[in-house]
């Protein structure tokens, strides 16, 4: 029972990433760490006797794959930014207030 549950929990996600074809909230980094933990832990289920953690880990290993494939397809690649440094953050329009002026509290 189970194991349903937590695949269909996962279903939400893949029909609307297959509808929607919209990839870019989903980190990258993070699909390519789940597909390698997936790969590894397949290691230890696929010596476990068959099972319902067989059913339920393919599940995983699918959808994760799936994800990971939509977002090289889909995903729009962004340009890196340069961050700012904490000292080129300062704005020194909103260090003090004018003269005459008081902040309320």
């Amino acid at each position: 029972m189970s194991t349903v549950l937590f695949a269909v929990s996962t279903l939400p996600m893949l029909i609307k990433a297959a509808r929607t074809k919209e990839l870019n909230s989903y980190s990258r980094g993070n699909l390519v760490l789940a597909n390698v933990g997936n790969a590894v832990h397949s290691i230890y289920i696929f010596q476990l006797p068959f099972g319902p953690i067989w059913a339920l880990h393919s599940f995983y290993i699918v959808a994760s794959g799936l994800m990971l494939f939509w977002h090289l397809r889909y995903a729009k690649r962004r340009p890196r930014r340069w961050h700012a440094t904490p000292r080129q953050q300062l704005s020194p329009a909103v260090e003090a207030p004018a003269p005459g002026l008081t902040l309320a509290a």
